[in-house]
């Protein structure tokens, strides 16, 4: 038996075949654009989605010799939020809107405000963000009435994936979770948001466990790309749902920490609970039981900024380079703090005008200072959702460490630093896709549960811990780190007032 983990980012598609072992045989990536048609959207087609996974299914099969029929099933991580609207006819409307777009400020302020917070809160565990599906649905009602009029189907990224597999239109309660749509704490669609659409409940997706086998593999789409008809096609999960799979993040006290473009503080929880100010997500968790997630937008995205836009003149490797003179430097980046709100931030704030700053800086500082202050910034961020979680009586034992970010030792150092709690790195380095290969094992009965999965396939690679002379100084710096942003808010909006 192999199982396919499809996971479905906002740049590319990457598939990938894995064993009976965890063991990963093959992989490959396929890439696609973003649409950025007016300042602050951001869209996408999803036939290209569509391609470019055919593409990516085909070489798999061709290319790397894999017999169809070995592949018992496929499952899905996706880039979630996203709209996807059908017709009738199943023909996309127009491109999907995605989880970066920005241009439901208006509709948010509605749902939060007028709406009320209070009433989302309790319908769906969540409050209304730019990012999540609702208040684009509401954006297209309020500027689309055509398009709107004519909605037969409402799904997300990977669901049109799954749909064009099967034909079968299908969801999972973890990317369900962040349309403000779904009544999280009872894994259902919430009929309060549906009356406020004053949409039929058809036009939505049924809804499965993550692990749950949708349908298989259609005549058509197997005479096309040259899968099975016998392969199982399983609900799969969001991206960090999958990802925290992927890294066996899904017992109480098990911290997920992803340093990738964005940075997400992942905890998974028995039971369903909400931080009463809505800072984190409440979302339910692919092993069948829930999560609260904290998300900052730019983690590793702050040290890409700051290699590629201001030190573009390093040669040979400058990520390796810059990393080197940032060991040099030392706890505290010689008194220098950065806020790495680049391009605002969510997580605790979710204020679109927050600005990356650099605080403190002197003559005597050098660039290695400046680099292990962006390291240590990042971390100083995500640790505003830990100190959320622990005000919400989380339990927290030790941290998964994932992400482009976490193949950096000092990083996963500073990591446990801040947090003071152990850092585990583990074998499973394909993440989001190889927690969706094992939802399809899950479905396919290779093994009983998710837990009983996760337990069987990832290991501990290795695992630091927090150095107590670095945790006491830096808890030192987060207590000046976290009253910045307060003494900086109103400077923020006043810059962008000044530049209208």
């Amino acid at each position: 038996m192999n199982f396919m983990g499809i996971d479905l980012g906002t740049s590319s598609v990457k598939l990938i075949i894995m064993n009976e072992k965890g063991n990963i045989l093959e992989s490959v990536s396929k890439n696609y654009d973003i649409s950025y048609p007016e300042p602050g959207w951001a869209e996408q087609n999803p036939e290209h989605w569509w391609n470019s996974t055919k593409l990516g299914i085909k070489e798999l099969i061709d290319k790397h010799n894999i017999i169809p029929e070995s592949i018992s099933g496929i499952s899905f991580s996706g880039q979630m939020h996203g709209l996807v609207i059908l017709d009738k006819n199943n023909e996309v409307l127009m491109p999907a809107i995605l989880w970066c777009d920005q241009r439901t400020q208006k509709q948010c302020d509605y749902l939060n405000m007028k709406f009320g917070q209070d009433k989302l809160s309790e319908y769906t565990g969540n409050m209304a963000l730019t990012g999540f599906t609702l208040p684009k649905v509401l954006w297209v009602k309020e500027n689309k009435p055509d398009i709107y009029s004519k909605i037969a189907h409402i799904m997300l990224p990977k669901d049109y994936i799954s749909f064009k597999l099967t034909g079968i239109f299908a969801t999972d309660v973890t990317d369900a979770s962040g349309t403000v749509m779904f009544d999280v704490k009872n894994r259902k669609w919430s009929g309060e948001m549906i009356d406020l659409l004053e949409l039929d409940e058809k036009v939505l997706p049924e809804v499965y466990e993550s692990y749950e086998v949708i349908g298989t593999v259609s005549k058509e789409v197997s005479m096309e790309i040259g899968l099975s008809t016998k392969t199982n096609v399983i609900a799969g999960a969001g991206d960090q749902a999958a990802g925290a799979v992927g890294t066996g993040t899904v017992d109480s006290g098990i911290l997920s920490v992803a340093l990738g473009t964005s940075g997400v503080v992942f905890a998974s929880s028995e039971k369903f609970n909400v931080d009463k100010k809505n800072r984190l997500h409440s979302f339910c968790h692919a092993n069948g039981r829930w999560h609260q997630m904290g998300v900052i937008l730019s983690a590793a995205a702050s040290l890409k900024w700051w290699i590629e836009n201001v030190n573009i003149d390093v040669h040979g490797d400058a990520f390796e380079k810059l990393l080197k003179e940032a060991e040099d430097s030392h706890v505290g980046s010689n008194r220098l703090l950065f806020l790495p709100y680049l391009i605002g931030e969510r997580t605790p704030y979710n204020d679109p005008y927050a600005k990356g700053s650099f605080i403190g800086l002197n003559i005597t500082h050098n660039r290695g200072d400046m680099t292990r202050s962006i390291l240590e910034g990042v971390c100083f961020a995500l640790r505003d959702s830990l100190e959320i979680l622990k005000s919400m009586n989380v339990d927290m034992k030790e941290v998964r460490i994932s992400g482009g970010g976490s193949k950096s030792r000092l990083w996963r150092q500073i990591v446990a630093d801040v947090f003071n709690l152990n850092v585990n790195l583990v074998n499973s380095m394909e993440g989001p896709a190889y927690g969706a290969a094992i939802l399809a094992s899950v479905g396919c009965k290779l093994f009983n549960s998710v837990d009983e999965a996760c337990a069987s396939l990832i290991k501990s690679v290795e695992i630091l811990k927090p150095k107590i002379e670095n945790v006491q100084k830096y808890n030192r710096l987060y207590k000046v780190y976290s009253s910045l942003y307060y003494c900086l808010k109103d400077k923020f909006k006043e810059i962008d007032d000044l530049l209208m």
